[in-house]
């Protein structure tokens, strides 16, 4: 505004010397002259009229602006001391369900000491499981408002995973029960011999709450699956990869991509009312898992289901391990393998089970630099991730397809996805993908896709 005025003051003084200029030069009349005086004079006052009157809205909106602004910081230190009373509410809450629960446990687990038949005994174990879950809920309500002020340490201590979570999974197999659904988990482990490994079990744990209590919560029908797999492990580190999959209501993709940057959940009001929840602790669970190392990570399909999983690296303590055999990898040549996967973690999870197997392996961060360093190296095989940046699986499959060189070699390229539900099937053959492997990776099913496009590609070539 301030520019246009000079402009217009520039251009009427310049018309005011034209005119005079005009005028001496006796080119025109006095009462011409006069007349364009006038004339220029009310412009200037239109003008001017104009100008003002910006000006004064200018002022008001700023005015309204510093009012709004003060309210904001009114508005923020409310915000600030309520979180302090509800931060103060839920320590006071925690303790005044903790102590009455914990009384509960006690009488229980005396009552198992007594003389019970075996109906008595599973009625007294469904109690003790249900309080324990009740438990459980209390310290998540309160390890969620933890984690979500950022103010939490990691505690390591040695871990028995199979005992500990075993337990923790027991509670929730009663609560799926009472709903109806089918609940199974399962632990997948190479190793003979009994091991333990160091970590946070507390946070782990507070993770796998979290996750499993919003599986069953969004599932009305179906099964509730968890797998810990332990299949990996490089010296003295493990790699476990933990996975909570539901055939419940499933996401759309757009609320897929922002649910662990909403503290509340993703989904809308009508969905909350129903499932009495909007996806409870999810954002938590992310910065948790952050915490421990790894990334928690989301596959979902609408109306289909959901899988959330997330790896972690762990150092093993305390080992017995029996004289381990001496496996021969099913690859005797050389062999070299090109595999697409944006999560660090799971790069190192399947670089140690291809190198195993004698594969020579190079990593591609998303689709498009699996297309770029496919143009430029030789690769006997690929592994391609579905769901990356930039890039997805299908298009990356598809470009890869369209070039020159793929033309030529034919390579052959295996799908990988933590959920193989029939439409990623489908969509993954229409791209082009000539197989499919589901995580938590089944060692068997990748020598078998080893050996087999393995002896194909040296029939081809």
């Amino acid at each position: 505004m301030k520019k246009k005025l000079s402009i217009f003051i520039f251009i009427s003084i310049a018309a005011i010397l034209i005119i005079g200029y005009v005028f001496l030069e006796k080119k025109i009349f006095a009462e011409t002259a006069a007349l364009f005086l006038f004339i220029l004079s009310i412009i200037q006052v239109f003008a001017l009229q104009f100008f003002l009157k910006n000006q004064l809205k200018n002022e008001v909106i700023k005015s309204n602006l510093r009012f709004r602004v003060d309210e904001l910081k009114i508005s923020l230190e409310a915000a600030e001391e309520l979180a302090n009373h509800k931060s103060i509410y839920l320590a006071n809450m925690s303790y005044e369900v903790r102590t009455p629960l914990n009384t509960v446990l006690g009488m229980l687990n005396m009552l198992k000491q007594t003389h019970l038949n075996s109906d008595q005994t599973a009625q007294v174990e469904i109690a003790e499981f249900s309080s324990k879950h009740l438990l459980q809920l209390v310290n998540m309500v309160t390890d969620n408002a933890k984690a979500n002020d950022g103010d939490l340490e990691l505690n390591l201590n040695t871990i028995d995973l199979k005992t500990d979570l075993s337990k923790l999974f027991k509670v929730f197999e009663y609560q799926a029960w009472e709903k109806g659904l089918s609940f199974e988990f399962k632990f997948l482990s190479e190793e003979k011999g009994k091991f333990m490994v160091l970590g946070d079990s507390a946070k782990i744990q507070q993770v796998l709450i979290n996750l499993i209590n919003n599986a069953i919560k969004f599932t009305n029908s179906g099964k509730i699956s968890i797998i810990v797999d332990q299949s990996v492990g490089i010296d003295n580190d493990q790699f476990i990869t933990f996975y909570i999959k539901d055939t419940g209501i499933g996401m759309k993709p757009q609320d897929a991509k922002l649910v662990f940057n909403n503290f509340d959940g993703v989904y809308d009001n009508s969905i909350m009312k129903d499932y009495r929840g909007g996806g409870m602790g999810l954002s938590i669970s992310h910065k948790l898992v952050e915490l421990l190392g790894g990334e928690l990570k989301l596959e979902s399909k609408e109306n289909e289901g959901s899988t959330f999983y997330f790896s972690l690296q762990l150092k093993k303590t305390l080992n017995i391990k029996p004289v381990e055999e001496i496996e021969k990898p099913v690859l005797s040549a050389k062999f070299s393998v090109l595999v697409a996967e944006d999560n660090r973690m799971n790069q190192k999870v399947i670089k140690f089970l291809l190198e195993k197997q004698g594969a020579d392996c190079t990593f591609a961060k998303n689709g498009r630099e699996a297309v770029d360093l496919y143009e430029i190296l030789d690769f006997d095989m690929i592994f391609m991730d579905i769901y990356m940046p930039d890039l997805d699986g299908y298009e990356a499959t598809k470009l890869i397809k369209d070039t020159d060189k793929y033309l030529k070699n034919k390579t052959p390229i295996i799908g990988v996805s933590a959920s193989a539900f029939e439409k990623d099937v489908e969509k993954a053959k229409l791209a082009g993908i000539d197989d499919f492997l589901s995580k938590p990776i089944n060692i068997e099913k990748l020598k078998g896709l080893l050996v087999k496009f393995s002896k194909l590609n040296t029939t081809i070539k």
